[in-house]
């Protein structure tokens, strides 16, 4: 969808749309400000499939117009199908049917991470480092992706440098890429629940041992991971086994989903949202923080 749809600003041109050329014909007609909803819709599903070629085989639903709180402009969310694979994006168009435009809408009088922080759910997750820091860093992580273990890296090396981040896991396992992740997840989980300092030494252990552990022996690895970091063997497989880490493993991921994460790592460093591992940009979004952080204690 990102390819088919990034339009940054297109006009519905009238020689292709008669509906449109028949609005900018009769300027103070009521039509010229405000056209019919399905109107709408269907010219702008005849538009996308004149621009991308889209054939009858590519399904395009679209969501009821609704209003933006800019004057003149309404959102829909679309969502293409085409050859087994299904996409949504958001798109807005102005009411009288001739504008449409891909992009984001920002409210500039709103705080734009505040909805971010809102929605992060962290009373029952994992945490390192001060809980008075200033900059607090979300990952939603998938213990078997490799780019999650470049993150572990980075941030294992970042947390003696800035005592003034906070660390919080989020588990976010990819299941139908990675086998094995929901095991390692369950038993982040359940070491987490047994001892809450022992969560990162196992978190260690996974991501060290990453290249180790496979579908076939994921289960007795995760066993023995919890026998080094001194767990109650008999406690931690029944937890492995427990309703109770599963749900706490759904949760975390439903967190993830509400917040959009569509891929390990996603991080939220104060409500800013950073996809993937960059160093440089992890280490500005914190100094950044810290700086704000500081000029507001001086005030």
């Amino acid at each position: 969808m990102k390819t088919y749809l990034s339009v940054v600003a297109v006009l519905v041109a009238g020689a292709l749309f008669p509906a449109a050329q028949a609005q900018r014909s009769q300027p103070n007609s009521a039509a010229a400000s405000s056209a019919a909803p399905a109107e709408i819709q269907k010219t702008v599903e005849a538009y996308l499939r004149h621009v991308y070629a889209f054939g009858p085989e590519t399904k395009l639903t679209f969501s009821t117009l609704k209003e933006t709180g800019v004057p003149g402009l309404l959102e829909t969310t679309v969502e293409l199908k085409i050859e087994g694979s299904q996409q949504t994006a958001t798109l807005y168009v102005s009411k009288d049917g001739k504008y449409l435009l891909r992009g984001e809408l920002s409210d500039l009088t709103r705080d734009p991470l505040a909805e971010a922080r809102a929605k992060l759910q962290t009373q029952d997750a994992p945490v390192l480092g001060d809980p008075k820091a200033p900059v607090k860093l979300v990952e939603f992580s998938d213990f078997e992706c490799p780019v999650c273990r470049n993150l572990h890296d980075v941030l294992r090396g970042l947390l003696p440098t800035y005592p003034q981040l906070q660390i919080i896991f989020k588990d976010f396992p990819i299941e139908q890429l990675h086998p094995w992740a929901r095991t390692a997840a369950l038993a982040g989980r359940c070491a987490y629940l047994q001892d809450p300092k022992a969560f990162w030494k196992i978190y260690d252990l996974i991501y060290d041992g990453q290249d180790l552990i496979s579908a076939e022996n994921a289960w007795t690895k995760m066993n023995d991971f919890a026998g080094q970091v001194g767990l109650a063997p008999d406690r931690f497989k029944s937890c492995l086994a427990s309703p109770e880490a599963a749900a706490a493993l759904d949760a975390s991921r439903a967190n993830g989903q509400l917040l959009e994460v569509a891929s390990t790592p996603t991080m939220f460093v104060n409500g800013r949202r950073i996809v993937g591992v960059d160093p440089r940009i992890i280490e500005q979004y914190i100094q950044y923080e810290i700086a704000r952080s500081k000029t507001a204690d001086q005030r």
